[in-house]
C-alpha cells in the first residue's frame, strides 16, 4: 500500500490524515504499516481528498491519477461491474467464493448491492480480471489492465 507515500507527497503527518479519515492516529497507523487493511469506505475517502487512484494506493499500479477520474464511487456501477467481470469469464458466484475463501453468499450480496465489497476482495478482483480497481468502483470508464500499468 502507498498510503505513507502518499501522506509524505503531502507533507502531512499521520495524526493530520486520522483526522481527515475520521479515525484514531493509531487506526491510521496500523493501516499505513499494513498490520491492518484499510476499510474500502476510507479507502475511498484517503483517495477523493488526495485526489488519487485506488490503484496507485493499492499498490498495484504505478499510475496515482487518471484522466477522467472521478472522485465519488458509483456503488450501483460497481457490484454490475464485479458481476459483469465475473460473467465475461464463465465464473459462477462458488467458483470466486473458492478462490476469495469465502461463501457464495458473500459474492452474491457484493453483486446485489447489499455489502460494499471488501478492501482485500477488491484487490483480489483487480488482480483476478486484470482490470483497474478504480473501473471496477466506477471512478473511471476505460477497463484498463493493471499489468499493463506496471510495466509503465
Amino acid at each position: 500500500m502507498n498510503l505513507k507515500y502518499v501522506r509524505d507527497e503531502f507533507d502531512l503527518k499521520q495524526k493530520e490524515v486520522a483526522e481527515i479519515l475520521g479515525v484514531a492516529t493509531s487506526t491510521y497507523s496500523i493501516w499505513e504499516t499494513n498490520t491492518n487493511i484499510i476499510p474500502l469506505n476510507r479507502l475511498i475517502k484517503f483517495c477523493t481528498y488526495f485526489n488519487v487512484s485506488l490503484d496507485f494506493v493499492l499498490g498495484l499500479t504505478k499510475t496515482m491519477h487518471y484522466d477522467n477520474m472521478r472522485n465519488n464511487i458509483d456503488y450501483n456501477l460497481h457490484r454490475k461491474r464485479i458481476k459483469l467481470l465475473r460473467k465475461h469469464s464463465n465464473y459462477t458466484q462458488k467458483y470466486i467464493a473458492n478462490l476469495l475463501k469465502t461463501d457464495p453468499g458473500v459474492i452474491s450480496r457484493y453483486e446485489g448491492g447489499k455489502t460494499l465489497i471488501l478492501t482485500a476482495f477488491l484487490i483480489d478482483y483487480a488482480k483476478l480480471f486484470n482490470v483497474s480497481s478504480d473501473y471496477i468502483m466506477g471512478r473511471i470508464d476505460k477497463a484498463i489492465s493493471i499489468e499493463e500499468e506496471i510495466k509503465i
